[in-house]
């Protein structure tokens, strides 16, 4: 017998040394989500023309050559950042739609849940790669199937919200909501009256509600 002896030593969990570590996975979409969160605040805040590729990078914290490993273009990216944007947001109503009473008051408040997620960062966003897109054909194929996209989504919701509505009479009220939205949120983008925009709101609301009782 030896006259000492090394304490055994207890392998490590596999997963001990890797504690915190992020896989190259985790480091990719985490960079990639920085791209998009970065892209939106920019569209939002310095606008369109303002916005480059040098800004979006110094602001998510990442190489312009990390960029270019995930987006070939701008137009990409642009159009990408939207549509992370709508899913986020999309999530958000899908949360709070469990949370809706049944009945009349069903109406009102889903027409006040697609306003208030569809009328604020999203419509500044896409306001400004749209009016853009008119000049720029790329640009515009890119945002296109982005805002198609939206469109069912959003329309998804309405079947959730009144199942029992005629299909024809759904997509009418449908994109009577949606066009009407768009149409208030420019309005508040070039400083239209708040009081005004309300009254048109609540006009449509029991305008739908209308056409929902009488199914």
């Amino acid at each position: 017998m030896t006259t000492s002896q090394q304490p055994s030593r207890q392998p490590e969990p596999a997963t001990a040394g890797r504690r915190g570590h992020r896989t190259q996975a985790e480091r990719r979409a985490q960079t990639r989500t920085a791209l998009l969160d970065a892209t939106i605040d920019c569209l939002v805040e310095l606008g369109y023309a303002k916005t480059t590729v040098q800004e979006i990078c110094l602001r998510a914290g990442v190489s312009k050559g990390a960029h270019q490993h995930h987006f070939a273009t701008k137009a990409e990216l642009m159009a990408t950042a939207v549509e992370h944007l709508t899913h986020r947001i999309g999530a958000e109503i899908i949360e709070a739609q469990r949370e809706l009473p049944t009945g009349a008051e069903l109406v009102e408040q889903g027409i006040e849940l697609i306003w208030q997620g569809f009328s604020g960062t999203l419509s500044s966003a896409v306001m400004e790669l749209w009016v853009a897109a008119r000049t720029e054909p790329e640009l515009a194929a890119a945002i296109r199937p982005v805002d198609r996209a939206l469109g069912r989504s959003t329309l998804q919701l309405f079947r959730a919200l009144a199942p029992h509505l005629p299909e024809q009479r759904l997509e009418v009220l449908y994109w009577l909501t949606v066009n009407l939205i768009r149409g208030l949120a420019l309005d508040a983008e070039i400083g239209g009256d708040p009081v005004r925009r309300k009254q048109l709101l609540d006009e449509w609301k029991r305008i739908a509600l209308t056409a929902y009782e009488a199914t």
